[in-house]
């Protein structure tokens, strides 16, 4: 006979969750790896004593990070999705029939914690992967990768100068309420020749035959100088090779090469080269590291973090930089001779260009100028081809050129070579995993902060799944004390010998199979 199965809704009238969760499950597991009880103290003083009980701050946690645990950016969905999961309401604290918190709570909490209460749990669940021996920190790998912001290119507004910036004003809620509505960003701060130039290439670009938005009277040509964000002034216009051009976060990460811990994140502008944000990264990780006794050694990096300053700020805190010499750096100009004791420049026709001086480059590293004298160059047959638009021969050499030569020798050593796939094989993995596997594809929350929150956020749920796959198995051993063998006495060793040799005598004779 054909079974059917009817199915009535009916309420429960026993039900355990502990009962119906396993002790293998991972959130059943996570529960208990962690101590949460701190999170209260650090949260206390953003409530008052009095008013209505708010959302337990450790549920608020451990709401958020399920949410990058299962790959969820919105707030509506992980609150659908923690109500359909036994083992999530379990790892909550709520019971089957127990409603869970407005999605619109848990955004307002987000915003009422500040960054330092998020990355002072970063640093609790840290300090478990040192204490589980995850965390070598001698060789740290860091690397950068751009982050969708919770805003649209097609809403970009045009900046304006700051004699035409007027405040317009907005009511809110009253005639007496009047607020700003204008924000910051709004107000262009770059330079007349800078905007310029860059209406001058926008032009350039328009007049092209194959550039994506030639020839359209329509196309608008953004630029972070020009543009802004209303919905976030603070998300940057930027692109990188195999990416499209969209409204970004910059998340720098730093990934120690041991186990694959992440030990530090940070969000930042995305407008900015990663070199410029190397300084902050090393000054965070060197704080964190050394609170737990374990000293930074070598640092690598790819080449956008190739800069002067970073060779000589790392190589002065006694860490070796492991990071390739940008392209443009040259160790020699082809026709000068330097002559490092007199720090000049020769030239083809026998001048010398002497020091002249120091300028400034545009991410702050320091730049030696060296100049002929008018004289010698008005009267020399090669100035044609040698400073054809100029009445002398300049040269702008970088002045940390020892610390470039000393990374190149790094670079182009075995050990350089080891680094570099030593790089390729922790930190970029990590970040693959984060932008696809931990909800950070795109940032569900507005301004660099609530955007750090949500980096500092990813970060913590790898490192959860980290210390819950490298702990010991809990298993009893048992150890059982055997009686020692009987001692060998000579009767019993004449008797072997004697059982060896008719063993091998039988073998002898026996005959031989046809």
């Amino acid at each position: 006979m054909q079974g059917r199965k009817h199915f009535t809704d009916k309420v429960v009238t026993r039900f355990r969750l502990s009962e119906r969760v396993p002790a293998h499950n991972f959130y059943r597991q996570l529960a208990e790896l962690i101590d949460w009880r701190f999170l209260y103290e650090e949260t206390q003083a953003h409530y008052s004593h009095t008013g209505q009980p708010s959302l337990d701050p450790v549920v608020f946690f451990k709401l958020v990070l399920v949410g990058r645990l299962e790959n969820l950016v919105s707030d509506r969905r992980l609150v659908e999705h923690c109500a359909m999961r036994l083992d999530i309401l379990y790892f909550l604290g709520y019971e089957v029939d127990e409603a869970l918190p407005w999605h619109s709570t848990i955004s307002r909490t987000r915003q009422l914690y500040p960054a330092q209460v998020f990355e002072h749990l970063f640093d609790h669940v840290f300090a478990q992967c040192v204490a589980q021996g995850l965390v070598a920190g001698d060789t740290q790998a860091v690397d950068s990768a751009p982050v969708k912001a919770n805003a649209s290119l097609h809403r970009l507004c045009e900046k304006q100068p700051p004699e035409a910036a007027v405040p317009s004003m907005r009511l809110a809620g009253g005639p007496d309420r009047e607020a700003l509505s204008q924000p910051a960003a709004a107000v262009s701060t770059t330079p007349a020749h800078v905007l310029r130039r860059v209406a001058n290439r926008q032009r350039q670009v328009q007049q092209q035959t194959g550039h994506l938005g030639a020839r359209r009277p329509h196309a608008r040509l953004v630029s972070n100088k020009t543009h802004y964000s209303p919905t976030d002034p603070e998300a940057r216009i930027s692109i990188k090779p195999g990416k499209v051009r969209a409204l970004n976060y910059l998340c720098s990460l730093a990934v120690d090469t041991a186990q694959g811990v992440i030990s530090h994140v940070q969000a930042d502008l995305a407008d900015s080269r990663d070199s410029v944000h190397l300084p902050e990264v090393v000054a965070h990780l060197h704080h964190r590291l050394l609170g737990h006794g374990l000293p930074l050694q070598d640092l690598v990096a790819d080449t956008n973090y190739s800069s002067g300053l970073n060779y000589a700020l790392l190589e002065r805190q006694g860490i070796t930089p492991w990071i390739p010499v940008f392209g443009k750096y040259k160790p020699a100009i082809e026709g000068f001779a330097y002559d490092a004791a007199a720090d000049c420049f020769t030239c083809p026709a026998g001048k010398q260009l002497p020091f002249k001086g120091y300028d400034k480059n545009l991410d702050g590293s320091l730049l030696k100028l060296y100049r002929a004298s008018t004289r010698d160059c008005r009267l020399c047959r090669l100035k044609a081809t040698c400073a054809p638009k100029s009445n002398k021969r300049k040269i702008t050499h970088t002045a940390y050129d020892p610390h470039y030569r000393r990374a190149l020798h790094r670079q182009q050593s075995p050990q350089g070579q080891r680094m570099r796939l030593l790089r390729q094989s922790t930190v970029e993995p990590v970040f693959e995993s984060l932008l696809q596997h931990y909800g950070l594809r795109r940032v569900n929350t507005r301004g660099r902060a609530s955007a750090h929150k949500t980096m500092l956020l990813a970060a913590m749920a790898y490192n959860l799944k980290k210390l819950r796959k490298h702990q010991p198995p809990k298993c009893r051993t048992i150890a059982l004390a055997l009686p020692p063998p009987p001692p060998v006495t000579p009767l019993f060793e004449l008797r072997t010998r004697r059982m060896v040799a008719s063993r091998k005598r039988t073998k002898k004779a026996a005959p031989k199979k046809t």
